[in-house]
């Protein structure tokens, strides 16, 4: 019973000097690499950050002309989410916001966004905040995907989540201006 015991002492002892050794390469070759950094954004993703935000300015001042430049025809736009308790869901056309005549009601504002951006496509996730004239609305995410069409990004589809603090976080600007 001895030895049983003594082999499966051994055994232990092994696999646990295994596991640390494995540990200590691993932490080694970790610590080689590096830290890791955030990637820089080339030009192409800060265009097509640069359109996310142009899209929001647009939305915000109720100007349909330079919004209709910035998406592609066929783009569609939907959102999700809990407002007040009431969950809500949309996906349409950007025919209701191109068509609109008038000032906006609303101010989105975007910030902190990241990108991804692959030859002709970029994805750009864009914390953001809306107030309803004067008033706090909701916040979340709007998530772009752009397509590059003869030289410049223009947006086939905006998601955005509906959400309100601390799922989602505020500008960190404060309030708009009024």
């Amino acid at each position: 019973m001895r030895a049983i015991n003594d082999v499966r002492t051994h055994t232990t002892v092994l696999f646990v000097h295994k596991s640390i050794r494995s540990f200590v390469v691993m932490l080694s070759l970790s610590a080689a690499a590096g830290p890791v950094r955030a990637q820089a954004i080339d030009a192409d993703g800060m265009a097509a950050i640069a359109v996310a935000d142009s899209v929001l300015a647009a939305l915000t001042s109720g100007d349909s002309k330079p919004l209709a430049r910035l998406i592609l025809d066929s783009a569609v736009v939907g959102g999700a989410g809990l407002q007040n308790g009431v969950e809500r869901m949309s996906f349409r056309t950007w025919g209701h916001f191109i068509n609109r005549t008038g000032p906006s009601t609303f101010t989105e504002r975007g910030f902190g966004a990241t990108v991804h951006v692959q030859d002709r496509m970029a994805h750009v996730w864009m914390p953001y905040d809306l107030h309803v004239g004067k008033n706090w609305s909701h916040c979340g995410v709007d998530a772009f995907t752009l397509m590059k069409q003869a030289g410049r990004w223009r947006v086939a589809s905006l998601i955005d989540t509906i959400e309100q603090p601390p799922v989602c976080r505020k500008h960190p600007a404060g309030p708009p201006p009024t």
